[in-house]
């Protein structure tokens, strides 16, 4: 049911592409950090105007405090030291310790499996459906031959949603009727998955709010049954973020990693009114690596996540082209 991939050689230049659609996505909610590091940067001095400026600024941006507080205080000992002479050089090391401490992080996806299987966790409105629509249709893209699966069965409208983005990914999707087991759909995906030759499952989770114990105990058994199939299962498990909630999006990456454990996000809705920020402040309270990124509604508004890019959007000081 799958199309055939593209091209391998044409997956820089859509990959470039995404990026500069995610960086003029930003510019309505950069407009007046933007105008700041601008007039930050711009100054003649490294004095304490231009700290107290900076250290807001990147507040303002939802970098957060901790984060905020650590690449101010670096910067200040390297201009201590002499190694900044300049808000100019401040800048290029900023871009360098950002660059650093996301850097350290694998943000590969563990596809390794017969068949992988990708669990996708996150509240209702995050954009969990969507993405993983979008997701079956990126790995499509790549070669793989997805298989969804219809978890979320405490809602019909879910099913129904991931049957159409299965329509539009053109992917085959796994579901059973309304109020069905969850822990069902996700072992008779794993099974049609083996028999057709398809990977990876990604199973499409009750969203509703993280602080329901009932669904957090329906994901255990989830992950349980999965793993009675495969110990090595699931060999992702994803939390969908929307990135409009900002810092609050911490609590719920908190309470999914303490149920069930976490082995990366997905940050959705990053367009104009989002603090792009945000993912410098959920990563490094959290420690849990940014593995997917999302500006839209399109099937192609979803991409691996790119650290270098996502920073030079970021900080970029002049007008999107």
């Amino acid at each position: 049911m799958n199309a055939p991939p593209e091209p391998d050689d044409r997956a820089p230049t859509e990959r470039q592409g995404f990026w500069k659609r995610f960086s003029k996505s930003l510019d309505a909610g950069r407009q007046a950090y933007v105008a700041d590091l601008k007039e930050v940067f711009g100054r003649p001095a490294l004095d304490d105007a231009f700290w107290d400026d900076l250290e807001a600024t990147l507040i303002a941006a939802d970098v957060g405090v901790p984060t905020t507080e650590r690449v101010v205080a670096d910067l200040r000992r390297q201009a201590a030291g002499a190694h900044l002479r300049s808000p100019a050089d401040a800048l290029r090391f900023l871009k360098a310790d950002l660059a650093t401490q996301m850097g350290d992080r694998s943000r590969d996806l563990n596809l390794e499996g017969a068949p992988a299987v990708v669990l996708v966790v996150g509240v209702n409105g995050s954009g969990k459906t969507t993405t993983i629509g979008k997701l079956a249709h990126l790995l499509g893209r790549e070669g793989r031959r997805p298989l969804l699966a219809a978890a979320d069965t405490y809602r019909a409208a879910a099913i129904e949603q991931l049957r159409l983005w299965g329509q539009r990914a053109q992917v085959d999707v796994i579901a059973h009727q309304p109020g069905s087991d969850p822990g069902a759909v996700a072992f008779d995906a794993v099974q049609a998955a083996r028999a057709r030759g398809m990977s990876p499952v990604i199973i499409d989770t009750a969203g509703r709010l993280h602080t329901r114990t009932d669904l957090m105990e329906e994901l255990r058994k989830v992950r349980r049954v999965l793993q009675r199939l495969d110990p090595q299962s699931p060999q992702e498990v994803l939390a969908v973020l929307d990135a409009h909630v900002g810092q609050n999006s911490a609590q719920q990456v908190k309470v999914f990693q303490e149920a069930i454990g976490l082995t990366g996000l997905a940050v959705t809705k990053m367009d104009g009114s989002a603090r792009a920020g945000v993912v410098l402040s959920i990563e490094a309270e959290l420690s849990v690596p940014v593995k997917l990124v999302g500006i839209g509604e399109g099937l192609d508004d979803l991409n691996r996540f790119d650290p270098g890019q996502y920073l030079d959007a970021l900080l970029r000081m002049e007008d999107a082209t």
